[in-house]
This record gives structure tokens, C-alpha cells and sequence, in this order.
């Protein structure tokens, strides 16, 4: 086909991240494999029965993380004791009632802090950040056909995606168990993230 102009155009729109996920852990070390591992079990227990006193599915879920426990060796290869780590993951939308758990679980630690965008919050405005873009697409189509000397323009071939940018709004952060006081929510700001759609792909410039 002769007279093929390719072309793209974007469009953006910031949203307000509305997932909240917290992960908290405890490490515990000694030179007995079976202590250690009571240890743990302990502290995640007890974190385990506050949190459930205040899930509610969707809201505020919760779950076992990851659990580990490998011996630590002496320079000459023997071994010396034993560590593990366990953690607790809760997250979901309300994330102040998340925030409020964070400040009472005192038996373990503050691991990461992820904000992240909803799939149903995403696709609440990708219609109309693709309607944008598309407009731009047709203007742009339009600007440059007549610039080139054509009347106008027929769509040849088109594509149309969005996806959304920085979807992780606050970096890992470490605090001790008992930084944050009991019954005192942890600080927190959702922050926001982009979402853009793009279209691209091909016109023909006519007379």
C-alpha cells in the first residue's frame, strides 16, 4: 500500500494504589534446631491470633509466609547453631484496619510495605484512558495526513493496550517489633499509580 503513515499516541491518568500488603517476620537463633523452631512457631502464632480477630476476606486477609530454618557453621565446618525466619502476610483493601493490625503484632517484625493497584480500580478507567488515547491517535492522524497534503485518512491497521506504571508505591522498609507502639497504627500513604493506554499502529493517507 502506498501513502502509509505509522504512527502512536498515549494517554495517562494517576490513580490511587488501593491494595496494601505487609509482610512481617521474626527471626529467632540458638544452638538447639528444636528451640529455635518452638521460638518461631511462638511468635508466629501470637501474631497469627491477633490478625485473625480482624480479617475479613478481601478486606484484610492473612497468611503464613515463608518458614525457614539452616544451621550455621563454624569456620572449620562444624555446626555452630541453628536460625530461622517466619512470616506472616496480611494484605488487601482496607488499609487503614491493616495499618491499625501492623502497630499491635509485637511478636514480629516489620519486613516490607507494598502498595499496589487493584485489577477492578485499573479497569474502572482504562475505557476512558483508551477513548483518550485513541482521540489523540485520530487527531495526530489527521494533523499529519493534511501536512503531508491528503484530505484525511482510513485506519489500516491498529492495536490498543494499557498497563499500569510503578505499581509498587513504597519501598522495603525495616522497623523493629516495638518502634510502633501498641494499639498505634503504622504510618502509611498509598501514593499513586499511572495508568496508560496506548495506541499504535497504521493509517492511510488519502486525497
Amino acid at each position: 500500500p502506498q501513502n502509509v503513515l505509522t504512527l502512536s499516541a498515549t494517554a495517562a491518568i494517576e490513580v490511587t494504589k488501593d491494595l496494601l500488603s505487609i509482610t512481617m517476620s521474626a527471626t529467632r537463633e540458638g544452638a538447639d534446631a528444636a528451640a529455635v523452631q518452638g521460638q518461631l512457631k511462638q511468635a508466629l502464632d501470637a501474631a497469627l491470633g491477633e490478625a485473625r480477630k480482624v480479617a475479613k476476606p478481601g478486606q484484610l486477609d492473612v497468611r503464613t509466609g515463608a518458614f525457614s530454618l539452616y544451621p550455621r557453621y563454624s569456620p572449620k565446618g562444624g555446626i555452630t547453631g541453628w536460625q530461622g525466619t517466619a512470616e506472616m502476610v496480611v494484605d488487601g483493601r482496607d488499609t487503614q484496619a491493616i495499618a491499625q493490625l501492623a502497630g499491635r503484632v509485637q511478636t514480629l517484625t516489620i519486613a516490607r510495605v507494598v502498595f499496589s493497584l487493584s485489577r477492578e480500580a485499573r479497569e474502572k478507567v482504562e475505557a476512558d484512558i483508551a477513548a483518550q488515547a485513541i482521540t489523540r491517535f485520530r487527531a495526530q492522524a489527521e494533523g499529519y495526513a493534511r501536512q503531508f497534503g491528503f484530505a484525511g485518512f482510513t485506519v489500516r491497521e491498529v492495536q490498543v493496550s494499557s498497563n499500569d506504571q510503578n505499581p509498587i508505591g513504597m519501598p522495603m522498609m525495616r522497623a523493629q517489633a516495638n518502634s510502633v507502639a501498641a494499639d498505634q497504627a503504622l504510618p502509611i500513604e498509598a501514593g499513586k499509580a499511572n495508568v496508560v493506554a496506548t495506541v499504535s499502529g497504521s493509517v492511510v493517507m488519502v486525497k
